[in-house]
């Protein structure tokens, strides 16, 4: 009976993986959507500081590697399955108590699927989100990038959160003796 509630409570959390295809949906869908509106580096005003710019990065966050003779394709597209993989055992491992860390690993898986997609069938990932100061400019882009920086953030917010109950994980210890 052990190993069915414990099943129980981690299997419980891949509730959340519609989220990483809400996620997925809407990355692929602004994507295209830029693709067909916008033209390539042109910039679209829409507000201060703030403009729609359709770019391909071929490299990581931030264009790394994005100068490299395109080894760095697939070892992205690797890395990012590896990475996907190991999110989806994490989250089946969760206990039932852990949501804001699932919610936190299908953003960023959402995310990482959304990116290998451009890079599988594009080659590089696009891009059209574009901040700027006077002339300084944050690199462009999108909504997976964004995801998985929120993911990232929850992720990073949860190591200084205080234990939420700590008799809740007595009970769970002894409901397992």
């Amino acid at each position: 009976m052990d190993a069915t509630v414990t099943a129980s409570e981690g299997g419980s959390k891949l509730k959340w993986l519609w989220l990483a295809v809400l996620v997925l949906i809407l990355d692929l869908g602004t994507k295209a959507l830029a693709t067909a509106t916008l033209t390539y580096g042109n910039p679209v005003p829409v507000f201060p500081m703030f403009n729609l710019t359709l770019l391909h990065n071929t490299g990581a966050a931030f264009s790394f590697l994005a100068q490299a003779d395109g080894w760095q394709r697939w070892f992205f597209v690797t890395l990012a399955l590896v990475v996907s993989t190991v999110l989806v055992v994490w989250l089946r491992k969760l206990q039932r108590h852990e949501t804001w860390v699932a919610i936190a690993i299908v953003l960023i898986l959402g995310g990482a699927l959304g990116n290998v997609y451009d890079r599988v069938v594009h080659g590089y990932v696009v891009d059209f989100l574009h901040f700027y100061w006077r002339d300084w400019h944050f690199p462009a882009f999108n909504l997976a990038d964004t995801a998985i920086t929120i993911g990232a953030a929850m992720m990073i917010l949860d190591l200084f959160r205080k234990p939420t109950d700590d008799g809740g994980n007595a009970e769970r210890s002894e409901t397992h003796s």
